[in-house]
């Protein structure tokens, strides 16, 4: 079998996620990292046990190279993807596609003409019980839908002293809570619905004003060991809380809340999804389980099984019910498909994926909450 040669750029929390999924699909070599510096390259490649330490700009005229994963500061999500493309390889990007609409909408455009295979890393698409509520609505046993709940909930940036990239506009824009969670817990609503957000209203929050940020970096979700003399106090201009209502395409109403400082949540999305025969309940902290609520019968509790679920979800198990599958999984899930696309050479017409197009959309959506905040009104997307 001839495997398909792949490229990381970035070695923060995601890309050595990434790598470890595409380690386990057997068609896929990683050969490659990028990273800022030839020396950190080499550090991480060594660490990460990749043959190959590169330069960016390097790996784009390396022609065994087929396709690059692009796991960097959001900043560089667009002018990376573009050049990636340019030089004819497939991509996938983390999410967000871009900072600004206009970038969005310049790499969709580029990779429509191209025709190499895109996507945005939407992973949470692919527990497989979010399948199992998509495909159950579809089949009807939901009904017509009533209201949506959705909370995303974190505490990795609960302390004063909690300091990220993420939080700095130039390098993540103009949001954090929202681009960096809302985003997912968005996509994942219209994902299991098939309902289109139109409208929202959207306050944001911002716990501390000002922040103690290291004067040394300090990678996502790593604990530290500083003293006070390793910070310096910084202002912060981005929300740590946002609280938004939804209207839906068919009249109906829904809310999101996400936050990166209730303590004791480390990565909880919830979703509640009523309709006129069920409510849907599912939380990604027990993501092999899901609560399907009646009037006039008794509650039910779905527990992962492929054996008990629809044909479409059950392709995202691969282990027997009872033997639990999590977050290291949705990537895997999604790289299959993925690269059963880049294995054909081009982009599907109608991909199973979420795509370029995809993280067009929830930057759109995103926009229009950060202009809702901002002016205290409803803002149609």
């Amino acid at each position: 079998m001839e495997k398909i040669k792949v490229a990381v750029v970035g070695t923060g929390f995601i890309g050595p996620a990434h790598i470890e999924a595409l380690r386990r699909l057997p068609n896929i070599e990683v050969v490659a990292l990028c990273e800022v510096s030839e020396e950190l390259a080499q550090q991480k490649a060594k660490l990460l046990g990749i043959p190959k330490a590169m330069l960016f700009e390097d790996m784009l005229k390396d022609k065994e190279i087929q396709s690059v994963h692009i796991c960097t500061p959001n900043f560089l999500h667009y002018s990376q993807s573009k050049a990636v493309l340019e030089a004819g390889k497939h991509v996938v990007c983390e999410k967000p596609l871009a900072t600004k609409i206009g970038e969005a909408e310049e790499l969709v455009k580029l990779a429509d003409s191209t025709g190499l295979v895109n996507a945005v890393h939407f992973n949470l698409r692919y527990y497989p019980m979010v399948r199992q509520m998509k495909t159950m609505r579809e089949n009807g046993e939901l009904g017509d839908i009533y209201s949506i709940m959705g909370s995303y909930l974190q505490d990795w940036l609960y302390l004063k002293t909690d300091y990220n990239w993420r939080l700095e506009p130039d390098k993540s824009g103009d949001s954090r809570a929202i681009a960096d969670i809302g985003s997912h817990l968005l996509d994942l609503t219209e994902y299991v619905t098939g309902l289109k957000i139109t409208e929202v209203m959207a306050d944001f929050s911002t716990v501390h004003k000002s922040r103690l940020k290291p004067l040394k970096p300090v990678e996502t979700y790593t604990g530290k060991m500083l003293q006070e003399s390793d910070y310096q106090e910084v202002e912060i201009n981005t929300e740590d809380h946002a609280s938004v209502m939804l209207r839906f395409d068919n009249g109906n109403k829904g809310s999101a809340t996400v936050s990166q400082v209730n303590a004791g949540r480390k990565n909880r999305l919830n979703i509640e999804i009523a309709g006129s025969k069920s409510n849907f309940e599912w939380c990604s902290e027990k993501p092999n389980e899901l609560w399907i609520g009646k009037r006039e019968s008794p509650n039910q509790h779905l527990m992962k099984d492929p054996s008990l679920f629809t044909p479409e979800a059950a392709g995202l198990i691969s282990f027997p019910g009872g033997h639990n599958e999590g977050f290291p999984d949705t990537s895997k899930q999604m790289f299959k498909e993925v690269y059963a696309a880049i294995a054909e050479g081009k982009q599907p017409e109608n991909p199973t994926f979420p795509t370029f197009a995809d993280g067009h959309r929830e930057l759109l959506i995103c926009e229009r909450i950060i202009e809702s905040h901002k002016k205290q009104t409803w803002v149609k997307i």
